[in-house]
């Protein structure tokens, strides 16, 4: 059988591509055993403070009331949870407005939110005062404190030089700071769980990033051997990190059938999901850049301040792009972070580098200004030849190529420099540019690959395809290791029954999982030429594990780069910033499906326009809670906002990383978008904005010279 020409590179159509417009894949909640409960949660009504009595006689008398757990009677887990906020039900205080404080068991969704309707939750005693609480973030904070670790186990605290003498004596100086709101992932699919106990055996059908995380923790709660707890998760609906851990509803719902003895399903109210599934924490940042009046830095500082939760801690690691991208001898990067009375923050999209180059690549927009540069000429001059923290070589670094293609594509050469020299009637128009960077990972995985005796074959991983395209990518992983055609593989994912692999997560899924595909693989086309005989009925498998080499500390940076390019206009009229065009052009190693690539890199330019634009989040501080908690008042971008964008890459292959040469994608694209737009509203208007979204009730004061002063 002749194998495909190009099935490595080629943009093949999703393999479960009709399945999903027909509505035969099924989701977490569209599983129904028989005799399937339904729950519904109950959020607490305080802000932080203690239940004291949950009375739910008036919830067990309504039609199809089933039972009401509560903190005190519960089942109690074997064993606390790392992640405290999957200790659900099991003590009586209350760390942030939102934390489950009771769960709803009725015969129908209808009937299961009545009765949740129905409980009487108390809190503290008759006649004590509220306890006070606190959301409100400050770069003052008198808690804010400097950590050890922020996330992905990065550094708190970096310096290199002396960054402060260094800026003091630069020629040109920048001294600024910039706001990033808190962010919310919204997956289209919000998150649901479907739980089974029957005879020992706990099987959850989860909406997640990854299933083999799921199964350690339901069963170390529970206290149940791993192999007797079985999470499905073949189709999900989105995650953007918000489904990386488990979360409280799968909890919740294997709890919940443990105890009745009968099959539940929960699934959450998207008003829910600020409250219970993480959020790209609030960041506020101070950058300081020195330079030489040709444009070479001599100073780098980013001061990052953050909030985490009471009762975990999760540092936004958003200083850490610039221990990355800029060559300067002298560096202070910081984290400092505050809990308060808040849900605990977590991984959204490319977390740490979006609101960090977001905050870095304005700033160095502003050091372009002040040496009367071109922004992209200032960013050549100042890449590095070795990762500048840690001095290690890049496995491959192509930003010089990226800013140079995109600035060809875009016609960045006929821009005029001058802030709000361009106006179209009432209409100011500009352009900004902004550089991308994300880590490149690869993790230890598993699979197997069979082949049968009809010269079709299996491919076995337990990825997680949420939306990505997941199971096409390596299905032509698997044909081009094979020799054969596409659709002579059929490829199995989403299941812990499966060969054992990690979370899709930090843009290392199919450089995780590929790598074991393509091994498996690779071994079976071995085991086939060596053999003599004719394959047995079961066919032929064979497994690989890339444990010992992905565990392995590499000795280069490995890290995806990009440029985007964007045009706005500025209503003058209304203050309303409207997107015209917009261009990335990524270095992401070899890209394995161009067409679901550039889908990946289109869709995260669309969430950092979004960013730029219309989605932020307010905690007010008098309520304790997130103000914009569903897609009324949370705006992502619609069609009407978003006109042209396009997605390019260089030709890069990087065998440093994995065999397939490739980096991932998932992340790159939003990094430096919104940078991007704001440059370019900054280029549109004269004037530079600080704090995120650029929403008209910010533009247009600014505009009219009737903005206060923050």
């Amino acid at each position: 059988m002749a194998a495909t020409p190009h099935t490595l590179g080629a943009p093949a159509e999703r393999i479960e591509g009709r399945d999903k417009v027909t509505g035969a894949a099924r989701y977490a909640a569209e599983h129904t055993p028989p005799g399937c409960l339904h729950a519904w949660p109950v959020a607490a009504g305080i802000a932080c403070g203690r239940v004291t009595a949950v009375d739910t006689a008036a919830a067990l008398a309504l039609p199809g009331a089933v039972a009401v757990l509560t903190p005190f009677d519960a089942p109690r887990f074997a064993a606390p949870p790392d992640d405290a906020e999957l200790d659900v039900l099991q003590y009586d205080a209350v760390p942030h407005r939102g934390w489950y404080v009771a769960l709803a068991l009725a015969e129908t969704p209808e009937a299961a939110r009545a009765v949740a309707d129905a409980v009487r939750v108390s809190y503290a005693d008759p006649g004590d005062e509220p306890e006070p609480h606190d959301v409100v973030l400050a770069e003052d904070h008198p808690e804010a404190y400097i950590p050890e670790k922020a996330n992905g186990g990065q550094p708190g605290h970096r310096e290199r030089g002396d960054a402060a003498a260094a800026f003091a004596a630069a020629p040109v100086r920048v001294d600024t700071a910039y706001r990033v709101p808190p962010l919310h992932n919204h997956p289209m699919e919000p998150h649901a769980a479907t739980a089974h106990f029957s005879g020992g055996r706990l099987t959850v059908y989860d909406s997640c990033q990854g299933g083999n995380a799921v199964r350690s923790v339901l069963a170390a709660l529970f206290d149940l051997p791993e192999d007797k707890v079985t999470v499905v998760a073949e189709h999900v609906g989105g995650g953007f990190g918000s489904k990386g851990t488990p979360r409280p509803h799968v909890v919740l719902a294997a709890m919940a059938a443990i105890r009745t003895g009968r099959p539940v399903k929960l699934a959450l109210p998207r008003r829910h999901l600020p409250a219970v599934t993480g959020h790209r924490a609030p960041t506020l940042h101070r950058l300081r850049l020195g330079a030489e009046r040709d444009g070479t830095l001599l100073s780098l500082s980013h001061e990052v301040t953050t909030h985490t939760s009471r009762i975990a801690e999760f540092v936004e690691q958003a200083a850490v792009p610039a221990r990355v991208m800029y060559g300067s001898p002298n560096s202070l990067t910081t984290h400092r972070v505050v809990p308060l009375d808040v849900p605990t923050p977590s991984w959204m999209r490319a977390p740490g580098e979006t609101p960090g180059m977001y905050a870095l690549e304005s700033a160095v927009d502003e050091l372009a200004d002040a040496l009367g540069m071109d922004p992209v000429e200032l960013r050549v001059r100042n890449d590095p030849a070795t990762e500048p923290d840690s001095g290690r070589p890049f496995s491959s670094r192509n930003l010089v190529a990226c800013l140079h293609e995109g600035a060809r594509r875009f016609g960045w050469a006929d821009r005029d420099p001058r802030p709000a020299a361009r106006r179209e009637g009432p209409l100011l128009v500009g352009s900004g540019v902004a550089a991308a960077t994300y880590p490149a990972y690869a993790s230890p995985s598993t699979a197997s690959a069979t082949a049968h005796p009809g010269g079709t074959y299996t491919v076995r991983v337990n990825a997680t395809d949420i939306g990505t395209g997941a199971r096409t990518v390596l299905a032509q992983v698997a044909a081009a290791a094979l020799a054969v055609p596409l659709d002579a593989v059929r490829i199995e994912v989403g299941s812990t029954r499966l060969p054992r692999a990690p979370l899709a997560g930090g843009s290392s899924g199919t450089a995780s999982w590929g790598w074991a595909v393509h091994r498996a693989c690779a071994d079976l086309t071995a085991a086939l030429a060596a053999r003599q005989d004719p394959l047995p009925d079961e066919g032929l498998t064979v497994t690989a594990d890339t444990s010992d080499e992905a565990r392995r500390t590499p000795p280069y940076a490995r890290h995806a780069f990009g440029a985007h390019f964007a045009e706005v206009q500025v209503d003058t009229v209304t203050g309303e910033v409207r997107l015209r065009r917009m261009l990335g052009v990524f270095a992401a190693g070899r890209i394995l499906n161009a067409r679901t690539a550039r889908s990946q890199l289109v869709g995260g330019m669309i969430m950092g326009i979004g960013m730029a634009l219309t989605e932020g989040s307010t905690m007010d501080a008098a309520h304790g809670d997130f103000a914009e908690s569903d897609l009324a008042s949370y705006h992502v971008p619609a069609h009407a906002d978003v006109p042209a964008v396009e997605a390019h890459w260089i030709d890069e292959d990087d065998r440093l990383l994995n065999p397939m040469g490739s980096k991932g994608i998932g992340e790159i694209g939003t990094v430096g978008a919104a940078a991007a737009v704001g440059n370019a509203v900054h280029h549109a208007t004269g004037v530079r904005f600080r704090e995120l979204p650029l929403t008209p009730d910010r533009i247009l004061p600014a505009l009219t010279g009737t903005a206060q002063p923050r």
